[in-house]
């Protein structure tokens, strides 16, 4: 009796699928290369200028009649853009135009500016890749930023010691609120999205009540606004009086080291990336996932917290509600852009901290609406936010399809 061969069993389309497809959006969104972040800045810049050009009264006059003298109309779309991005530059970078230490002031207001979106998006950072989506860093900037002040003006310490504790009772009070979206998570299964959203609409009007107090509320004041740090509690000036540089920047970079110890050197850190690999092999392995989620929201929590905590002793020296901006919200374009990866996180809150610092001199030396900058931000977040479309509008790629580029070879 003879045997036949059997023909070896086709394999399983699911096998030959890239890999990027088998892994979630957010991991997808982190996998983003250096080129695609750098084209989608690139794209939002050209499409501000668009904004800019569209909006300038001697662009518009000139494009009345662009068919029969086109140079006029781009001869002025040309000052419209240069003049709002050198203006960008000057405020943000260096300003050619000024004298002496003044010259180099922007740059330090850039680097002042980029302090709590640091600390904020590290936090952050820790948690996408940890697989834990949190949207509260906001909340936990402002429950924080209130833990720090109240520390600061009515706790009398001597100098150091006393920025020593409001740092740590910032970051134990960021921890803590975002440990209740962790211990959540954790214990019932809810989705930390949500949660973080909620806790971020609490925290906004458990400040709000708590200024109106007097927990926080400065005596004899009508205002919700706290009463001065004291001198003992304000974060050392690095370059003198004529510049706000201080202290908060340096811990800014040293929390980033802290970080990459953390998340690629520690056993600590190899928990935390392998539960945000795959939760199921990281539960066979023998890790405790729900611990996982707890302790990286109180990580989380705590640098955000931090973040909440510079903003006040570090600048603005007294609390209020409007104290933490859109710190919160910004950290999370920061941590995406960066691949929330603690260096991609500095160089990320340094370029949202030159818009932040350029932008008030480019309103009033190009007449540009601030806005704009949010424009910017908002158009980095959606094609960052979208890997994809960014691939495909990318110049690279279109100049390497005569050459034989494959695009699901380069999707793999």
């Amino acid at each position: 009796m003879t045997t036949t061969a059997q023909a070896p069993t086709p394999a399983e389309p699911q096998a030959t699928e890239p890999a990027r497809e088998k892994r979630g959006y957010l991991q997808q969104v982190l996998d983003s290369s250096t080129t695609t972040i750098v084209v989608a800045i690139v794209i939002a810049l050209i499409l501000a200028s668009l904004l800019v050009v569209a909006a300038d009264p001697a662009s518009q006059k000139a494009l009345a009649y662009v068919f029969a003298r086109p140079g006029d109309f781009f001869g002025a779309a040309w000052d419209a853009v240069y003049s709002t991005y050198s203006a960008l530059f000057r405020g943000a970078i260096f300003d050619p135009q000024a004298s002496g230490a003044r010259q180099v002031r922007p740059i330090t207001e850039t680097m002042v500016s980029s302090v709590p979106l640091i600390f904020a998006g590290l936090g952050l950072g820790i948690g996408f890749r940890s697989g834990l989506f949190n949207i509260g860093a906001q909340g936990q900037v402002l429950i924080g930023a209130a833990a720090g002040a109240w520390v600061g003006f009515a706790v009398p310490m001597p100098a150091g010691l006393h920025v020593l504790v409001v740092c740590v009772a910032a970051a134990v009070a960021g921890g803590v609120w975002a440990g209740i979206a962790g211990f959540l998570k954790a214990r019932t299964g809810a989705s930390e999205v949500i949660v973080t959203i909620m806790l971020n609409s609490i925290a906004a009007y458990l400040v709000a009540y708590l200024l109106t107090t007097s927990v926080l509320r400065q005596p004899g004041s009508t205002r919700p606004i706290t009463p001065p740090v004291k001198d003992t509690a304000v974060m050392p000036l690095l370059l003198g009086d004529q510049f706000r540089l201080h202290l908060g920047f340096v811990l800014a970079i040293l929390a980033a080291v802290g970080v990459w110890w953390l998340m690629e050197r520690s056993t600590l850190g190899f928990r935390f990336r392998a539960v945000g690999a795959n939760q199921d092999a990281a539960r066979t392995a023998g890790i405790k996932v729900t611990t996982v989620y707890v302790l990286v929201m109180l990580v989380a929590g705590g640098l955000a917290g931090l973040g909440g905590a510079m903003q006040i002793v570090g600048t603005d020296k007294t609390f209020q509600a409007s104290s933490a901006g859109s710190i919160g919200f910004d950290a999370i374009t920061v941590a995406l852009l960066g691949r929330s990866r603690p260096l991609g996180t500095v160089l990320a809150a340094l370029l949202f901290g030159a818009l932040r610092a350029g932008s008030p001199l480019m309103q009033t030396a190009a007449g540009t609406p601030i806005d704009l900058v949010l424009v910017i931000q908002a158009v980095i977040v959606l094609l960052i936010a979208a890997p994809p479309l960014v691939r495909e509008l990318s110049l690279v790629h279109w100049a390497a399809v005569p050459f034989g580029y494959d695009r699901k070879k380069a999707a793999a």
